[in-house]
C-alpha cells in the first residue's frame, strides 16, 4: 500500500478550460488532433472483441503469423492457463527468427512466474520484467504504473483494451468467474502510433531505439476493406503528458445527443464529473454501466461516494449483474468511439500511463452502441433513492476509502 503514497502530493490532472466544440466536425477532429499531437489515420480496419473468448484466440492467431516482429506491453500477468499459451506463442516465435520483445510492469506482473521470463530469454526473446522497478532510491517514479496494453505484430496488426492476462479473462463472462471486457483489433496506418507507444517504453526501459522495417515499414498499406478514421492516445503522467484526461474533456464537451460509458472504476475527478453534469444541463443522454459485483470492494466502495452528485444531476448509472464488469468504453452521440485501457479515475487520469484508440466511424460507434444495449440489459438502474438507501457498512467502507480517493 506504501507504493502509493511514496510519491508525496497526490497527483491531479491540470485545470482545462475548453473551447466550444461539436463532437463529428472538423473543427472537433482537428482541436484534437493539435492539442494532443495526435493524427487521425485514415485506411484502418476496426474489430471489437469481446471477453476472452474472443480476445485470446484473435491475439494469438496474429502471435503465430508474425513472420518478423512481435512488441507486447502488459499491466497484469498472471500465472494462468492463458498465460502459459501466450508465452509458448511467443516463444515458439522467436525461436523462429522473429524479433520478440515483451515489456511487463513491475508493480502489476509482479507475480510473474519466473519460468515465464526464463522460457522467453531461453528462446531468445528480450524481456523486461520490471519496468519502473520499485526501488527505495526511485521514490519519485514508484507511482506511475504503466497500465497500458499494447500487442503489435509485424506493425501490421494491433490490440488494445482492457483485458489481463488470468483466469477471470476466460469464457464469455456468463459465470460470476469469466470477467466482462472489451478489447479491439486494428490494422492499418494507426499501427505504427500503437508501435510508437510501446516503444517509447522500450527506449525508458532499456535505452534501445526500435527502428527499421519490421517495426516500421517504410510503404504504410491501408488495410483491405477499411476505411475507419482513428488514432491512438497515449497518457505518461510522469511527463506531464496528460492526454487521455485532455481527450475525454474534450469529447464529453463536445457530445451535443448522448454519451455512453462503460467503466469498472467511476471514481470520478472534480473535471469529469463537472463535464458530464454539464452535459446533461445542456440535454445531453448520459449513461454509465458500472459493476454491480464489489470485487474490490474499498476501491468500488469509495467510488460511490461520487454517485449522488451525478443521480441528482438526472445521469442514468447501470449496475452490471452477471459477473464482474471490467471494459473500458465511451461512446459520444452514435459517431465518435474509444476503446483503452482507462480508467474513469484520478490514477488514470493523472498518474499512470494509459493508451486509448479513438474511432471516427459512425458504424463503429454503432457496434459499441449494440454492445452498451446488451450490457445494459443485464444490468440493474441505480436510482437516487437505492443510493441513499446504502447499508451502514457500505457508508462505513466509503468513508474509510475517502482519505485515499484520489490514489486508487
Amino acid at each position: 500500500m506504501m507504493l502509493w503514497f511514496s510519491g508525496g502530493c497526490t497527483p491531479t490532472p491540470p485545470q482545462l478550460t475548453l473551447p466550444s466544440l461539436v463532437a463529428g466536425t472538423p473543427a472537433f477532429r482537428a482541436t484534437v488532433e493539435g492539442s494532443l499531437n495526435s493524427p487521425i489515420a485514415n485506411g484502418n480496419k476496426v474489430t471489437v472483441l469481446l471477453n476472452g473468448e474472443e480476445i485470446f484466440p484473435a491475439m494469438l492467431k496474429a502471435i503465430r503469423s508474425a513472420l518478423k516482429t512481435i512488441t507486447y506491453e502488459e499491466y497484469v500477468f498472471k500465472r494462468s492457463e492463458i498465460g502459459r499459451t501466450l508465452i509458448e506463442a511467443f516463444a515458439e516465435r522467436c525461436q523462429a527468427g522473429v524479433q520478440v520483445a515483451v515489456l511487463l510492469d513491475a508493480y502489476g506482473s509482479s507475480n510473474l512466474p519466473r519460468q515465464y521470463a526464463e522460457m522467453l530469454r531461453g528462446a531468445g526473446c528480450e524481456v523486461v520484467e520490471d519496468f519502473r522497478s520499485i526501488r527505495p532510491w526511485t521514490l519519485g517514479r514508484n507511482n506511475h504504473r504503466t497500465h497500458r496494453r499494447i500487442l503489435v505484430v509485424d506493425s501490421r496488426i494491433g490490440f488494445t483494451g482492457g483485458y489481463v492476462v488470468g483466469s477471470a479473462w476466460k469464457g464469455d463472462a456468463q459465470q460470476d468467474t469469466h470477467w466482462r471486457d472489451t478489447n479491439v483489433q486494428v490494422e492499418g496506418p494507426v499501427v505504427r502510433q500503437l508501435q510508437a507507444a510501446f516503444a517509447a517504453h522500450w527506449r525508458e526501459a532499456t535505452g534501445a531505439l526500435l527502428g527499421g522495417e519490421g517495426y516500421y515499414p517504410s510503404i504504410e498499406t491501408a488495410a483491405s476493406d477499411a476505411a475507419v478514421r482513428a488514432q491512438i492516445v497515449s497518457s505518461s503522467p510522469l511527463y506531464q503528458n496528460y492526454s487521455v484526461f485532455i481527450l475525454f474533456m474534450q469529447a464529453i464537451s463536445a457530445a451535443r445527443r448522448s454519451i455512453d460509458i462503460t467503466n469498472p472504476y467511476a471514481f470520478l475527478d472534480g473535471q469529469l464529473m463537472t463535464a458530464l453534469i454539464q452535459a446533461r444541463q445542456r440535454g445531453v443522454s448520459v449513461r454509465i454501466i458500472l459493476p454491480a459485483r464489489l470485487e474490490d470492494n474499498v476501491k468500488i466502495l469509495v467510488g460511490q461516494q461520487g454517485y449522488g452528485p451525478l443521480l441528482e444531476a438526472g445521469i442514468e448509472l447501470h449496475e452490471f449483474q452477471d459477473s464482474f464488469l471490467h471494459a473500458k468504453t465511451m461512446v459520444i452521440d452514435g459517431i465518435w468511439s474509444t476503446i483503452g485501457t482507462s480508467n474513469f479515475d484520478n490514477r488514470s487520469m493523472a498518474i499512470n500511463d494509459e493508451i486509448q484508440l479513438v474511432i471516427y466511424d459512425a458504424g463503429v460507434a454503432q457496434r459499441m452502441e449494440e454492445i452498451f444495449s446488451d450490457d445494459l440489459g443485464q444490468s440493474c438502474r441505480l436510482t437516487l433513492q437505492d443510493w441513499r438507501n446504502r447499508g451502514v457498512m457500505t457508508r462505513f467502507m466509503s468513508v474509510l476509502g475517502a482519505p485515499f480517493y484520489d490514489q486508487l
